[in-house]
């Protein structure tokens, strides 16, 4: 009856699903996904809890080619600790809506009405029932996972990987044994009243071809310390790609990392050359156009070095450093 529903609803109104994922995490951001899609576009769309992981990366790779639109909101674990996590829900959904087509029905998981509007309802197990809601869960899980999964590799001590920030009984025992990151929620119990003290990473024995794996999750790091969101990491579409997309006093900047493991290969900004600035100006082109920003978007790249993936250098303003480009882009 409900798929009878949502189908009568497509039909006149596109429909948008809405659900979070990582609310109770101890670490690692908030996720919420938004998706528009047919109601028969993808068939055995489900919560995303019931689906095994290969499942959920199989319908998520359907959903990318099928969906008329999809978006995916992040808030860091520290921004859940400022705000609380009825103000971090809410953010994430307003990010994850940036660009939604105008006029769309509304659907989200849930009784908190995380978007206003009246266009805008709330259901209980909406992501059982909805497949636009199944949908918006699945993307945002997946999405959360892999993240995740890059900090396993850098932060091999916590396995990540395993209980993707999730309160278990290993995890517990990680930080018990070897304290608290930035990565984690110092809001929550069992971590309330700990200090996120520097943690030399697992990651200085990584092997080499998770090197720039791990060179992005220490630059990501760098940024959140210094008071950057993290947006979307390895954010790409099949003509351009960018490492780091991060929001900071309402302005998007696109970080090119640069990773260089010995002091001989030459410092990580020299390789930011004229093309590569034109790569990262078209990829923020092709970002704007797709979430529709019409605000200021600025260019930015972070040096990472050595066996510690130590940030050696950090420039907001590459455009300028280079004197050959205004300081500021505004797209749009």
């Amino acid at each position: 009856m409900l798929h009878s529903i949502s189908r009568l609803l497509y039909s006149v109104h596109m429909i948008i699903g809405i659900d979070e994922v990582g609310r109770g995490a101890w670490a690692g951001p908030l996720a919420v996904g938004a998706v528009a899609i047919a109601p028969d576009a993808v068939a055995g769309l489900a919560d995303s809890k019931t689906l095994t992981k290969k499942r959920r990366e199989i319908l998520a790779h359907q959903i990318k080619l099928h969906a008329a639109w999809i978006g995916i909101g992040w808030v860091s674990a520290r921004k859940i600790d400022s705000i609380g996590m009825s103000a971090a829900l809410r953010l994430a959904a307003a990010r994850a809506m940036r660009g939604a087509p105008e006029g769309s029905d509304v659907i989200i998981d849930g009784t908190i009405k995380l978007v206003e509007g009246d266009n805008v309802s709330t259901l209980k197990k909406a992501d059982q029932l909805i497949p636009a809601v199944s949908a918006a869960a699945i993307i945002a899980k997946v999405a959360r996972d892999r993240y995740m999964l890059s900090l396993d590799k850098a932060f091999a001590r916590y396995e990540f990987s395993s209980h993707v920030g999730y309160g278990t009984a290993k995890h517990l025992e990680m930080i018990t044994t070897y304290g608290v990151t930035q990565l984690h929620r110092l809001s929550f119990k069992p971590m309330a009243g700990m200090v996120a003290a520097p943690i030399v990473p697992a990651h200085r024995v990584a092997a080499p071809a998770s090197s720039g794996l791990s060179a992005e999750t220490a630059a990501a790091e760098y940024l959140m310390a210094h008071g950057y969101e993290i947006i979307e990491r390895n954010w790409r579409t099949k003509l351009c790609e960018i490492d780091i997309i991060a929001a900071k006093a309402e302005r998007i900047y696109f970080v090119e990392v640069k990773y260089r493991r010995t002091d001989t290969s030459g410092a990580g900004f020299d390789y930011v050359t004229e093309a590569k600035l034109q790569q990262m100006e078209f990829a923020a082109r092709a970002w704007a156009a797709t979430k529709q920003w019409r605000g200021d978007i600025q260019l930015a790249a972070v040096q990472v070095h050595g066996e510690d993936f130590a940030i050696n250098g950090f420039t907001s303003d590459i455009f300028s450093d280079r004197g050959n480009r205004a300081r500021t882009r505004r797209f749009g």
